[in-house]
């Protein structure tokens, strides 16, 4: 009598010869390398572990990872699978090798992601490419917010991609997360060596960085760098005092009489102390810290000054910062925060406009080589008397040339063969409308966040001696910047609540991380509609300005992006000139007295 059922298919023989020997009936389509594991594991008995099993095919170790059926393994019917019995706690050891082995593959394939997405920032925030999707944009700034043209396109490239990397390990630093952060700032080295020397050598970043390397060093008590670290505080020394002055007296000028940098010089002198201390320069190592702790004593604010500025309104945290940065002068100290204030409220106006441009600038499309049109040439055009939806193809369509735009706009010919591109491509946008301002609005709301998460990556002001002053990621320039306008949105494309991943307070609070109350609130929601109208509008303009499309226009396609790491590098940008000088030194003060003590029983003797 015929069956119904479908026949079930006949299993495959293997036979395993070695601790434990014998025959197995398995589907080699179905089974997986851990299956068999842990078949020949209970085969074994007295409870073995099935990671204790090795299984050997052909000359090669049977893996779990990627799982794969015994068929893709390489097995089929009868083979012979040899396995062995390792110890418990050389199997624990062998699970441990192999995680310490993945753990450094991945970290290795992260170091490499890190270095492509910043080189791809700079290099794309740099010669103007375009990308619809992108809502900030990167540009080098000083400490009072002014942007910061720092010399050839490759310098100002090398300079980015450098501050990003630095800023990204110093956002893992203050995660404790140093062996981690200590390859960043290693791979921050090599871009910062990829610019001019005479270009940096006036500003402090650089040192700022051979700073924060040797304090990854001691963190991790990595005793064999201690002759490398030596060399690095040398840098670092040299570097300051030729960007600060002698005794910071040129930074004292540029921070209007403040010692915001004092935090730095109590890290520096500690490590010079210790690295003294280990060479066995005990008389160096005691001057050195004597006046790490000197410097120390200064920073540690009275609460009774914290709280009058509290009762002022302000938050807890940035009272504290400021009364550090002043010597505890309340008046001094209200003013920083004003100041601070002020910038924020700048910076914002200034995001606003870059927004409407990033706006103005879809409309154009981009050019055969995927940049921007040029709003500045597009400018120069209009003053000359060109029709701005005319000016703007022409600059698109020669790649940003101002005299070939020039040139096409002038040849009569040439201008009447260009409207009417223009105007065949009015009229097809006329007839899709509807899709038109659709993708126009979600163009508009993926920039439309462009405020203020600026990180300027910051040249000082020119002290009076005409040399160019610190830049600071650290102070002196804040890290790389530039209207880093916007990190990254929330998934549903409104602002994160809270404060973000790293700490920083959301935008929308004032400079001293209080919510806007007042004036500011007014200002603020003033503001948001404002951008919303312009949105509105901008939807309209698009179907009447837009570029024409040729069959050129994308001849170089967009490169691929790692989206999640760019926006990671773009989102560890805060903006704030101070931060990285603000720096909590709890630490320090407990590593200088347990190396004064140590040095105490050398002066008794």
């Amino acid at each position: 009598m015929a069956s119904d059922e479908a026949p079930t298919p006949a299993a495959d023989r293997i036979r395993v010869v070695g601790k434990w020997v014998g025959a197995l009936e398995v589907d080699l389509g179905a089974w997986t390398v851990p299956m068999l594991r842990a078949e020949v594991a209970r085969r074994v008995g007295d409870g073995v572990e099935p990671d204790r099993v090795g299984l050997i095919f052909g000359g090669r170790v049977l893996k779990d990872d990627p799982p794969a059926s015994l068929r893709e393994a390489g097995l089929k019917g009868n083979s012979k699978v040899l396995c062995s019995l390792t110890s418990p706690d050389r199997a624990k050891e062998i699970a441990a090798e192999a995680a310490k082995a993945k753990a450094e593959e991945e970290h290795a394939a992260r170091l490499v992601r890190l270095w492509d997405a910043a080189k791809a920032l700079s290099q794309r925030h740099t010669d103007g490419s375009f990308l619809e999707d992108e809502d900030y944009n990167l540009d080098l700034e000083d400490q009072s917010g002014q942007k910061v043209m720092f010399g050839s396109v490759e310098d100002m490239k090398a300079l980015k991609m450098a501050l990003m990397l630095h800023q990204k390990g110093k956002t893992q630093m203050k995660r404790k997360m140093y062996k981690e952060a200590l390859d960043v700032l290693t791979m921050a080295e090599e871009a910062f060596s990829l610019c001019d020397s005479k270009l940096i050598e006036k500003v402090d970043n650089v040192p700022m960085l051979q700073l924060d390397i040797v304090w990854c060093y001691f963190v991790l008590r990595d005793v064999s760098c201690l002759e490398v670290a030596g060399t690095r505080l040398e840098k670092a020394r040299v570097g300051f005092e030729r960007s600060h002055g002698k005794d910071s007296s040129r930074f004292r000028v540029l921070q209007a009489g403040r010692q915001a940098d004092l935090a730095i010089y109590v890290r520096l002198e500690l490590l010079e102390g210790v690295v003294a201390y280990y060479n066995g320069h005990a008389e160096r190592a005691r001057g050195s810290l004597t006046s790490a702790q000197a410097k120390y004593l200064q920073l540690q604010v009275p609460d009774e000054a914290i709280s009058m500025l509290m009762d002022m309104g302000y938050e807890a945290r940035s009272a504290k910062r400021a009364l550090k940065m002043t010597g505890y002068d309340i008046q001094s100290s209200v003013d920083l925060l004003c100041e601070e204030r002020e910038k924020k409220i700048r910076r914002r106006e200034e995001d606003r406009e870059r927004q409407r441009e990033i706006l103005e600038q879809m409309r154009y499309g981009r050019t055969p080589m995927n940049k921007a049109v040029d709003l500045q040439k597009l400018k120069g055009l209009t003053t000359i008397g060109f029709e701005k939806y005319l000016a703007a193809e022409a600059l698109r369509i020669n790649e940003n040339d101002a005299e070939k735009a020039l040139d096409l706009l002038t040849n009569p010919e040439q201008n009447c063969i260009l409207q009417s591109k223009i105007q065949a491509k009015r009229s097809r946008a006329s007839r899709g409308i509807g899709a038109g301002s659709s993708s126009s609005r979600a163009a508009a709301a993926r920039t439309a966040p462009i405020n203020n998460a600026q990180a300027s990556v910051s040249a000082p002001q020119h002290a009076a001696d005409g040399n160019a002053p610190p830049l600071t990621g650290d102070g002196n320039a804040p890290p790389l910047a530039g209207d880093v306008n916007a990190p990254p949105l929330a998934g549903d494309g409104n602002a994160p609540e809270g404060n973000d991943a790293d700490g920083n307070l959301p935008e929308g609070n004032d400079a001293d991380g209080n919510p806007l109350e007042g004036n500011d609130a007014q200002l603020l929601d003033s503001e948001e509609a404002m951008i919303n109208e312009e949105t509105e509008n901008e939807d309209v303009a698009m179907t009447d300005e837009v570029a024409v499309d040729d069959e050129h226009s994308n001849s170089n396609p967009v490169p691929a992006r790692d989206v999640s790491m760019e926006s990671e590098l773009a989102h560890d940008l805060t903006g704030d000139a101070l931060d990285d000088y603000d720096i909590d030194v709890s630490d320090e003060g407990q590593a200088i007295a347990e190396y004064l003590s140590l040095l105490e029983p050398a002066a008794s003797s």
